[in-house]
C-alpha cells in the first residue's frame, strides 16, 4: 500500500539535498522539473515543506542535538530536519516517523540508520510544538551572518532573522487604484501604496489577475522607481529588466521604456507580464555591455547581486550559496554603473539599486562611483512610505527586512539616483 504523503516528502527531501549538499537554488530545481512528476497538491506540499525546513534549519538542528552524538550523513540529517518541522507543526507522529524512516531505509547507504531515525523522531514527537517554540529564532549561516553583523550590528541582524523566519506575505503593485485592489483581494494598502495580502491563495486565482489590474512585487522592490519622480514622456532604459516589475511601473507611469535582459527566456516572461497588464515597452535581448544606444533620459540599473535581501521569500539562498561569488558580482556592478552612465544624455539620471543587504553592493558602490566620476551627484528624492532614518550618508536609501516588522516587513534593498553632469 502506498503511504499517504510519501511522494511529497521524498520530493521535499530531494530538494533539501540538492540545496544543502549540491548548492542549487530552489528556482533552478523547479525550472528543471523537480516537482513535475507530482500532482498539484503534492507539488505545493513538497515545496512548502522544503521551504519551512530551510527557514528552520538552525532551530531544527538545536532540537536534534541532544539526541545525536554526532551529526549523521546529510541524507539522514535532512530527513530528521523535515521530520522535526512536521512533528513540531502538529502533524501526527505515526505518519511522520514512518515516512522518514522509510526514506532513510530506501537508501542503501543509510538504511542501517533507520533505527536511529525512528528513535530520534519519536523523542522529538514527545517535545512537539512546545519544544519548538522554546528555541530561539534560527540563525543565518555564519558565512553570511558575520558580514551582516559587521555591517549592521548583532541586534539588527537578529531582527532581520526574525523577519526571515516569519517569511513574506504577498505584495502587489496596483495598475490604478491600490484601494480598489486591496478591497478586491482582501488586502491592505501599505504606506508606499503597495497592496499586501496575508495568507494568499494561488496568485492567478485572485481577483484582478486575469484583467491585469496588478502584478506581484515586494514593497521594497516597488520603491526605487518612485525615486525618479514624474517620468511622463521620458525615455527610460531598464538595463537588467527581468522579471519586469520595474518595467511595468515605468510604463504605467507614462515613460517610454526600453527593457533589456541578456536572457531570451526571461525576456519572454517580461513580454508576457506586459501583455497581461496591458502595458507597452520595447524589449531587447542583449548583453548589457553590448548595448550602446545611448541618450536616455534615465537608466534603471537593478544590478545582479547576491540577492541577500530576498531571504524572506528565498530561504534556500544561504544554503545554496557560500559568498564565493561576491567579488565577481561587486566588480560587475561597478562596470555596469560605468557603462550605464555612457547611455545617459547630459543631465540624465541613473537609478542604481540592488536587492542586497551588503553595503559593498549598495552604499559602497555609490561612494566609489562618485569618486570615479567627477561631477556625478546624488539626487535627493522623497517617496511616500520612506522614513528619514532609512536615508544613508552618501545620499541613498537603505531598506531592511526588519523595517515595517509590525506589518510584515519588506525585502532588503538599496537604491540611489545619480545625476550625470549636464
Amino acid at each position: 500500500m502506498r503511504q499517504t504523503g510519501l511522494p511529497a516528502r521524498r520530493t521535499a527531501h530531494h530538494l533539501l539535498m540538492q540545496i544543502t549538499v549540491e548548492h542549487r537554488l530552489m528556482a533552478e530545481l523547479v525550472a528543471a522539473g523537480a516537482l513535475s512528476d507530482l500532482p498539484p497538491d503534492d507539488r505545493a506540499r513538497a515545496q512548502r515543506l522544503a521551504l519551512y525546513a530551510l527557514r528552520g534549519v538552525d532551530r531544527a538542528d538545536r532540537m536534534l542535538k541532544p539526541f545525536l552524538k554526532k551529526n549523521p550523513p546529510p541524507f539522514v540529517m535532512n530527513a530528521l530536519r523535515l521530520g522535526v518541522i512536521e512533528l513540531c507543526g502538529g502533524e501526527a507522529a505515526h505518519g511522520v516517523v514512518n515516512a522518514y524512516v522509510e526514506i532513510v531505509a530506501r537508501n542503501k547507504r543509510t538504511q542501517a540508520m533507520k533505527g536511529l531515525t525512528n528513535a530520534v523522531l519519536r523523542k522529538i514527537a514527545a517535545e512537539g510544538p512546545e519544544g519548538w517554540s522554546k528555541r530561539p529564532v534560527p540563525l543565518t549561516p555564519n558565512w553570511l551572518r558575520e558580514p551582516l553583523v559587521a555591517a549592521w550590528g548583532r541586534k539588527a541582524v537578529t531582527a532581520m532573522e526574525a523577519a526571515h523566519f516569519a517569511a513574506a506575505p504577498l505584495d502587489l503593485t496596483a495598475k490604478a487604484d491600490p484601494g480598489m485592489v486591496a478591497d478586491a483581494v482582501g488586502g491592505t494598502v501599505l504606506p508606499n501604496g503597495t497592496v499586501r495580502v496575508a495568507n494568499a491563495s494561488q496568485v492567478s486565482s485572485l481577483p484582478g489577475y486575469a484583467d491585469g489590474e496588478w502584478w506581484v512585487q515586494d514593497a521594497a522592490a516597488a520603491m526605487p522607481v518612485k525615486l525618479l519622480g514624474d517620468v511622463t514622456g521620458l525615455t527610460v532604459l531598464d538595463l537588467c529588466a527581468a522579471p519586469g516589475g520595474k518595467t511595468m511601473q515605468l510604463a504605467n507611469a507614462g515613460a517610454r521604456v526600453t527593457a533589456l535582459d541578456v536572457s531570451a527566456k526571461r525576456m519572454e516572461r517580461v513580454a508576457e507580464n506586459l501583455g497581461r497588464v496591458g502595458l507597452m515597452a520595447k524589449t531587447v535581448v542583449s548583453d548589457a555591455f553590448a548595448f550602446d544606444r545611448g541618450d536616455f533620459d534615465a537608466v534603471l540599473l537593478d544590478a545582479p547581486c547576491s540577492a541577500t535581501g530576498t531571504i524572506r521569500r528565498h530561504p534556500d539562498l544561504p544554503y545554496a550559496k557560500d559568498g564565493s561569488e561576491f567579488g565577481a558580482l561587486i566588480d560587475q556592478q561597478e562596470a555596469l554603473i560605468d557603462h550605464a552612465l555612457t547611455l545617459l544624455k547630459p543631465g540624465g539620471r541613473l537609478l542604481f539599486c540592488t536587492c542586497s543587504l551588503l553595503p559593498d553592493e549598495g552604499e559602497v558602490q555609490v561612494e566609489a562611483a562618485l569618486a570615479r566620476h567627477p561631477g556625478l551627484t546624488v539626487v535627493a528624492n522623497s517617496v511616500a512610505g520612506l522614513r528619514t532614518e532609512w536615508s544613508t550618508p552618501e545620499g541613498g536609501i537603505r531598506l531592511r527586512p526588519d523595517y515595517w516588522a509590525d506589518i510584515g516587513g519588506m525585502d532588503g534593498f538599496y537604491m540611489a539616483v545619480l545625476a550625470k553632469p549636464a
